[in-house]
């Protein structure tokens, strides 16, 4: 950079710094993404921010000073103990945190907007102010009176949990100093801005420098810290590729604003599983937790219709049955049209091949639909086989039978695959009342459920149109 030049260009999807203007960033290979702004003044080497606090900020906690933060320590020195996770009083939220939040975290929370983050949020500082812990509810967004009028709608708040609009993070720093909560809600962190960065809220700068100084917070004084972050048209958090990498966790909040149920994803997580989903419903009284979430799937599912299959995905450790629904009808233009929606664009133009080459269906006048029904997005390839029967069952419109369910990954040679957790599947499938199960021949051989539903192995694409 050259020499007294006080601004320099920064990217807004991965914060990829340079001193000129680009087209196109080396870093995420975006286009049109670089924007000018100031570049703050660094701290002396010697006295940053950690050593500013070890000699008074924050409260001065014991222990937090220099030689206890140098001093290198053995694995066998560190104690983990269980209450260090504690519940949300959301058992879907524990399940995709990793069976509680931990103590120190930093979490990150995106969604579209209206999806229900705050509302969320609020309803978790409820649950944990009424179990005794200390809350602080941090807002740049909304005033006092609108949380509470939120808050009146999701019911009750009992215990100690306090309210704040606020955006400057000195001022919100001196605060958890003074109120030392043991759980912090930023909302959001589009809004926070430092004084020392020149750079307005929102931009790259400011969003990476206040992370840095909520994640150090978190770190040194066992505050655990929910950041909500807003998304792009994308759908991913605004800001730079480097916030995701700085926090601990990462949530998802996805599901269609206008419709009830909302899906909480996973991306990130260090203390636990990334696979994990829960499912919420959007009610008046605020997010309520489906417990069985294949209920809701298959309520409502069409009677004698042909392209209508269900099937068995697994999220985590949970086993979700979903409908499958295609429809297969003759093209009246030149070139056929696919559309998905539910499950990836691809896979489906990948299995419509297989079809084609290994069962001589003769589907290249044909445009094809696939959805998965109840606004859910799955890409296991367990779903070859349900997707492959929908799809021959629009075509030749033949109903397959409500009390059948399909699972297998088809190849390109058209055999259908094992699949992992197959007993867990049928497991499944028997409580909620399906008689037939069709599934890989190979996977057939390991299951011990085979008094309680009817079982039948393919090892082939042929085989399954078969029972047709």
């Amino acid at each position: 950079m050259a020499k007294g030049k006080t601004t320099a260009f920064f990217c807004r999807e991965c914060g990829y710094e340079s001193a000129k203007w680009m087209g196109q960033c080396p870093g995420c290979r975006e286009w049109n993404t670089f924007v000018e702004e100031p570049v703050e003044k660094k701290e002396p080497r010697g006295l940053g921010l950690a050593a500013s606090r070890s000699l008074g900020g924050l409260g001065g906690r014991p222990g937090a000073g220099k030689d206890s933060r140098c001093r290198p320590a053995l694995l066998s020195e560190i104690s983990v103990e269980e209450k260090d996770r504690v519940s949300t009083g959301l058992l879907e939220l524990d399940r995709v945190l990793g069976d509680g939040i931990v103590s120190g975290s930093l979490v990150l929370v995106g969604g579209d907007p209206g999806i229900g983050k705050s509302t969320l949020l609020l309803q978790v500082c409820r649950n944990l102010a009424g179990s005794g812990k200390k809350v602080l509810y941090i807002s740049g967004e909304e005033s006092l009176k609108q949380i509470k009028l939120r808050a009146n709608r999701i019911g009750e708040v009992r215990g100690d949990l306090r309210f704040l609009c606020e955006t400057n993070l000195e001022i919100i720093e001196g605060i958890i100093g003074e109120e030392k909560p043991g759980i912090v809600v930023i909302d959001s962190i589009q809004t926070m801005f430092r004084e020392e960065v020149a750079s307005a809220p929102g931009s790259v700068s400011q969003v990476r420098e206040s992370t840095n100084l909520l994640m150090q917070i978190a770190k040194e004084y066992g505050i655990t810290i929910f950041i909500v972050g807003h998304v792009t048209k994308e759908g991913v958090v605004a800001g730079p590729r480097v916030l995701e990498h700085m926090v601990d966790t990462v949530l998802y909040f996805e599901g269609d604003r206008h419709a009830s149920y909302r899906i909480l994803r996973g991306v990130k997580n260090r203390f636990g599983s990334t696979n994990e989903i829960g499912v919420f419903e959007m009610r008046e009284e605020g997010l309520v937790e489906v417990e069985n979430p294949s209920e809701y799937m298959l309520s409502g599912r069409p009677e004698d219709a042909s392209g209508a299959v269900v099937a068995c995905s697994i999220e985590g450790t949970r086993p979700i049955l979903l409908e499958v629904q295609a429809l297969v009808t003759e093209t009246s233009f030149g070139m056929p049209r696919r559309t998905a929606a539910g499950t990836d664009y691809n896979r489906v133009n990948l299995l419509m091949a297989v079809l084609e080459k290994r069962c001589r269906y003769d589907l290249a006048r044909f445009d094809a639909y696939v959805n998965i029904a109840g606004g859910i997005r799955m890409n296991e390839p367990a779903l070859d086989l349900a997707i492959v029967m929908a799809l021959i069952s629009s075509y030749k419109d033949r109903p397959v039978d409500p009390g059948w369910i399909l699972f297998g990954e088809v190849g390109l040679s058209g055999e259908v695959r094992a699949v992992s957790m197959a007993e867990q599947r049928v497991n499944e499938a028997v409580k909620l009342g399906f008689h037939t199960c069709i599934l890989p021949k190979i996977s057939l051989e390991k299951l011990k459920t085979r008094d309680k539903i009817r079982l039948i192995g393919v090892s082939n694409v042929k085989e399954a149109i078969g029972l047709l």
